[in-house]
């Protein structure tokens, strides 16, 4: 039941996304878009409602006592914020922080639907304790339960606490009392206003499509007006080209102070999705490979091979998040056999949602990717020092 309600999930995603973008064309999309535009009026009052509310004190958010990090987007996925997260703790840890990642755990295994219900008609406040993917020490959860991008930030982070729970006032207060935490990360945190107090917020923009079709949900993929950059702290613009200019000045039109930093994701190596074996960034220059991927944006990973001299012979694209069956992957490799792939590479986000393999006729590799500043660099280390030693 739930694999049925998950794929029909997808479909209708797929299909909102396309008539949302102009690839579905005739009368029945277009009807659609109307009353997408209708209804993202009604979205645009909710959300500057919400934002007044907020500033007015009227809707309360809570202070923790610590350092607050919100890292998040204008936009709805596709921006690379996973790897920047990751920096950020990186970074944190290194100048003698404790650091805890907060996420909600998008597409995770949520609690039992029972005791939610119940919870909801008592009007009970949730108290069980978040989902801890890593206690700092060790990884305690598989990709299922945590959600893909807390499980990679995991993988990634060895001695860097992770929770999941939606309500991220009550896992900032479990990762203070029970691990000692002086930081908090929040990871898609942009848009969560309950925490607040000593806090920075950092917007991603992506280079390739800052602001979507510049309209609102569910019209288009923005979550808040551009107006919005204004609360902004720094800013990343992701995926750069270094042709930024003409960016740089509409975000100097909503927020002339905010640091700007440039990057690219930059791949580091390969590494067999079953057994773990790394090879160079070589491995697939000069060969015939097949990508398979369930992100937002798979053109960017899928030009990036290409960066990397393989000869894209095979893509198979899935929705964001998708969680693959084995039968899914096995027909991949077929289809991928088929057009002569040596190969089979995909993302490090999609691997952990890779299913065990009774067989694998192709190898099949993710990508391992860091973030690599390109300019603004000073502009990060006065963010993490202002973070640090504020």
């Amino acid at each position: 039941m739930r694999e049925t309600i998950r794929v029909w999930t997808e479909n209708v995603e797929t299909f909102f996304l396309d008539v949302v973008i102009g690839q579905r064309p005739g009368y029945w999309p277009g009807l659609v878009r109307g009353i997408l535009y209708f209804l993202s009026k009604l979205f645009e009052l909710g959300v500057k409602l919400r934002g007044l509310l907020y500033k007015g004190l009227i809707l309360r958010g809570s202070t923790l006592g610590v350092q607050v990090i919100a890292i998040g987007n204008l936009t709805v996925g596709g921006t690379g914020k996973t790897p920047v997260v990751e920096k950020f703790a990186r970074e944190l840890r290194d100048q003698g922080r404790m650091v805890a990642i907060l996420s909600r755990g998008y597409r995770s295994k949520p609690p039992p639907f029972g005791k939610r219900m119940t919870n909801k008609l008592l009007f009970r406040e949730d108290s069980t304790p978040p989902r801890v993917v890593s206690d700092g020490k060790s990884l305690l959860l598989d990709s299922e339960a945590s959600g893909d991008e807390p499980y990679m930030l995991a993988s990634n982070l060895k001695d860097v606490v992770v929770l999941v729970d939606k309500d991220r006032v009550k896992a900032g207060r479990y990762a203070i009392e029970k691990f000692g935490c002086d930081t908090l990360l929040l990871d898609d945190g942009f848009q969560y206003w309950k925490l607040r107090g000593r806090r920075k917020d950092i917007v991603l923009i992506d280079c390739q499509q800052p602001f979507g079709n510049e309209r609102l949900l569910p019209r288009g993929t923005l979550r808040e007006p551009v107006s919005h950059l204004s609360r902004a702290f720094a800013i990343f613009i992701t995926k750069s080209d270094g042709n930024t200019a003409d960016l740089r000045r509409r975000i100097a039109q909503h927020n002339p102070t905010a640091g700007i930093i440039e990057c690219i994701h930059h791949p580091l190596y390969f590494e067999d999705v079953f057994t773990g074996q790394r090879h160079g960034l070589d491995l697939v220059k000069g060969r015939k490979v097949a990508s398979l991927s369930g992100i937002a944006q798979p053109e960017s990973f899928e030009q990036s091979l290409a960066a990397l001299e393989g000869t894209l012979v095979y893509s198979k694209r899935f929705a964001d998040h998708h969680r693959f069956s084995q039968q899914e992957i096995l027909n991949a490799i077929n289809r991928s056999k088929k057009r002569q792939a040596e190969l089979i590479i995909t993302t490090q986000k999609d691997a952990v949602r890779f299913p065990k393999l009774d067989r694998r006729d192709l190898p099949i590799y993710f990508v391992r990717v860091e973030i690599k500043i390109l300019s603004g660099a000073k502009d990060f280390q006065d963010c993490v020092s202002k973070i640090c030693f504020r």
